[in-house]
């Protein structure tokens, strides 16, 4: 039972709720992550120590892909029995976890997540949380931003 290997990600069942987005897991169970997401384009960094998820939907928005990034906490068998990846990063490595979803460790213990959701084929949310709260994140081109 390792809590610091790579895992893939299987799909689970995504619904975006007015109240903010809803994982389906494989195992049945949910979870909210609460209120609508921030819009942000380019790239988004995560403060130091935050954990940080991924989830990029399909185009119907009813799947998606989640991974977390760092994760220290849970261990293979819980994330391979829900679906959620995982990937270890060290300081300065860089992934393409999906084409057009990018994500770096940078100095600080910190998160670097850079999408292009027209290459990813949907939605790219990011969603950061430790101990005392959450932040939900929407990743979309500089023109998507405008409307």
């Amino acid at each position: 039972m390792s809590n610091r290997n790579d895992v893939p990600p299987g799909t689970v069942g995504v619904d975006l709720v007015e109240e903010g987005v809803v994982v389906e897991y494989t195992d049945g169970r949910t979870t909210l992550y609460r209120g609508p997401p921030t819009v942000e384009t380019g790239t988004l960094r995560t403060g130091p120590g935050k954990e940080c998820h991924v989830l990029v939907t399909d185009p119907t928005e009813s799947e998606g892909v989640m991974l977390y990034v760092n994760d220290r906490k849970t261990h293979d068998d819980i994330l391979e029995s829900t679906g959620v990846g995982r990937l270890i990063l060290t300081e300065g490595e860089e992934e393409e976890l999906f084409p057009g979803v990018t994500v770096r460790r940078i100095g600080g213990n910190r998160t670097e997540v850079e999408a292009d959701p027209d290459v990813a084929r949907g939605r790219v949310f990011v969603f950061v949380e430790d101990d005392w709260g959450e932040e939900s994140f929407e990743l979309v081109n500089e023109d998507e931003a405008a409307d």
